[in-house]
């Protein structure tokens, strides 16, 4: 696992051991961010499943201003910060230990506007379209906002969740990208 492009291109990023996390391989991070940038000038991501934080490196890596990666299992954690230590720019990223639905009401209380959201949550716990509509509800998203959904290939997401409109689906293997504007 790797930065695939940007200013961290090329760094190995580390991966945690067994099955607490499932990341992103290189050749669908890769398609996910040809389809939304590549590259981006400034913003906010949210990577609120962030297990190894390969997805929120990567954003950053490729132009946004500031990282914040959400996991709430301890040992991911330590793996996202060795991660980002990598990127020797610690200070682009924030990491909270919370749970997924925790961290919306938090951030609403930080009043954080996020550009990019990266919902890759467990296939087993998904409560995308909830947690979208929190979000929404909560005013963290802002005019622009790009949301990348990875699931299994078998999730059927609805074609609008509040005032964001589907505009991509794909599938690679058993994963399924969904990309909401």
């Amino acid at each position: 696992m790797r930065v695939i492009s940007g200013e961290y291109g090329g760094r190995r990023l580390k991966a945690l051991d067994g099955d607490h996390t499932r990341p992103t391989t290189d050749k669908v991070k890769e398609s996910i961010f040809n389809m939304i940038g590549p590259y981006f000038d400034g913003g906010v991501v949210l990577d609120l499943y962030a297990g190894s934080g390969g997805l929120a490196i990567e954003a950053v890596s490729r132009g946004m201003d500031l990282g914040i990666c959400i996991e709430k299992n301890f040992a991911a954690i330590k793996i996202i910060q060795e991660n980002i230590a990598i990127t020797k720019e610690p200070e682009k990223f924030i990491i909270k230990k919370m749970d997924a639905n925790k961290a919306i009401d938090f951030l609403k209380e930080e009043q954080r506007i996020f550009d990019l959201v990266l919902l890759d949550p467990p296939y087993a716990k998904q409560e995308i379209e909830k947690q979208i509509e929190k979000m929404i509800v909560h005013r963290l998203l802002s005019e622009q906002t790009v949301i990348v959904c990875e699931t299994d290939k078998s999730v059927t997401l609805p074609e609008n969740i509040g005032p964001l409109a589907k505009t991509r689906e794909v599938i690679y293997g058993i994963t399924q990208i969904t990309i909401y504007k």
